[in-house]
């Protein structure tokens, strides 16, 4: 099958309970780099439409945008992956009878076998986001480009400074007394 076949959102069929034979989903890391509470900027990757994003191109995504970070950075980013593939992909496979190179279609057992996992993207969902310094910005900027060369349809990258707003012991004080 191609990967077109399964871009489109349908209903979500996440119960893996029910669903025998369902495969773990391939991404073995959600979280890479240094997490650390001062990091001045956010670069998020963020989806232009609804799609399915399979989870070994989430895997391939984060892989190539982490080498890429660490080669430029060392350990001053933290990348996180903030969707999570829990829709079970189906495929419907008939082959049968002397012509077993040809796939055949229809309706018998219509099913499907349970073949992958895949994340359900609605339009404006932060896929992948990486925190760095200021020094840090384009190294991230170019790793997220990377990334989204690994995924279906198209991105946007999106920089939000992180502000730590410093509050007055006045303003503290005020606080607590209301």
């Amino acid at each position: 099958m191609h990967a077109k076949n399964y871009r489109k959102i349908e209903r979500p069929y996440t119960r893996s309970e029910f669903i025998h034979g369902a495969p773990q989903p391939r991404l073995a890391k959600y979280d890479y780099g240094t997490w650390r509470e001062d990091y001045e900027y956010e670069l998020s990757l963020i989806a232009e439409t609804d799609c399915q994003i399979r989870d070994v191109a989430l895997e391939s995504a984060r892989v190539s945008a982490g080498k890429t970070l660490t080669e430029k950075l060392g350990e001053n980013f933290y990348l996180a992956v903030k969707v999570h593939p829990h829709h079970v992909l189906r495929e419907n496979k008939m082959i049968f009878g002397a012509h077993a190179d040809r796939l055949q279609e229809g309706m018998s057992r219509a099913f499907g076998r349970p073949i992958g996992r895949a994340a359900q993207v609605e339009a404006g969902t932060k896929v992948i986001t990486v925190r760095v310094f200021k020094n840090g910005i384009t190294a991230a900027r170019e790793a997220l480009k990377i990334a989204a060369k690994k995924l279906p349809k198209n991105y946007r990258i999106e920089v939000t400074p992180l502000k730590k707003e410093i509050v007055s012991s006045e303003e503290t004080a005020e606080v607590s007394t209301s």
